[in-house]
């Protein structure tokens, strides 16, 4: 079983800066990976970004070139350094943790409770 504790959510003005981080503990499979999806009210979770155990990163097109994926292997930890945030950022954002099966994205997830983002107009 995996654990995952969520940090760094809060209330931002447009334009303005927030880090998630999000520790994992409990059984840690290799290879995995970890990252950030977003549900607003109203509509489906979606992807934000991931990152690899081995730093393979993926994101969504609506956050190419304002957010950054990180992770500390040694501390099991992945950060989502959001920049530039626009309204349409809002939502509950969780952290996921996959346990990777084969060489593709697919696999056995882990979820943490959320965390709010609110970036105000």
């Amino acid at each position: 079983q995996v654990q995952l504790v969520e940090s760094g959510g809060g209330l931002v003005q447009t334009g303005g800066s927030l880090r998630l981080s999000c520790a994992a503990s409990g059984i840690i499979f290799s290879p995995n990976a970890m990252g950030w999806y977003r549900q607003a009210p109203g509509k489906q979770r979606e992807l934000v970004a991931r990152i690899t155990s081995g730093g393979r990163t993926d994101y969504a097109d609506s956050v190419k070139g304002r957010f950054t994926i990180s992770r500390d292997n040694a501390k099991s930890t992945v950060y989502l350094q959001m920049n530039s945030l626009k309204p349409e950022d809002t939502a509950v954002y969780y952290c996921n943790y996959r346990r990777l099966l084969g060489g593709t994205w697919n696999g056995i997830d882990y979820w943490g409770q959320g965390t709010q983002v609110t970036v105000s107009s």
